[in-house]
């Protein structure tokens, strides 16, 4: 697979029947690794190992509703109320991050009102705070940290 602008990661592969899967810690279980898969796998890595969450709080490949219709967020990181902090949209790294796909994800985020978006093909990331009170994205380096204690993100 492809070197991404992670940190590198410790992940476990195993083959069967000419596929490779990737285990996906969040799930436990072993998946298909696919280019998008493989980014994910590194984004939660990144949310865990760098940023320092705690896996209990990850859910990836999660479902809301937009306008009555299911559609799938990457990664979601709660708070430690259920509420959603952070959502992660992921694409495979020979699709470029365009105004549309961020739109894709902001327009997803008007139901799910995370307080931080991220959105990254594994080699360009694009983070944002969400500012609802001003009707604005706040573009940002990287997503902050988890603060231990802390019922929701700092920022």
């Amino acid at each position: 697979m492809q070197r991404l602008n992670f940190p590198t990661g410790d992940f476990r592969f195993k083959s069967s029947e000419n596929k490779t899967a990737i285990f996906d810690r969040i799930r436990k279980k072993f998946v298909i690794l696919t280019p998008e898969e493989w980014v994910r796998q590194h984004a939660v890595h990144y949310l865990q190992n760098v940023l320092g969450y705690p896996l209990s709080l990850i859910n990836v490949e999660k479902t809301i509703r937009v306008n009555k219709m299911p559609r799938r967020f990457d990664i979601v990181v709660y708070s430690t109320l259920g509420t959603i902090d952070i959502l992660v949209e992921c694409k495979a790294p020979h699709v470029q991050i365009t105004q549309a796909t961020f739109d894709q994800a902001a327009r997803y985020n008007m139901t799910a009102g995370a307080r931080y978006l991220m959105v990254t093909n594994g080699l360009s990331h694009y983070c944002c705070a969400v500012d609802y009170g001003n009707a604005r994205y706040d573009f940002m380096p990287e997503l902050p940290a988890y603060r231990a204690g802390s019922v929701s993100l700092q920022p």
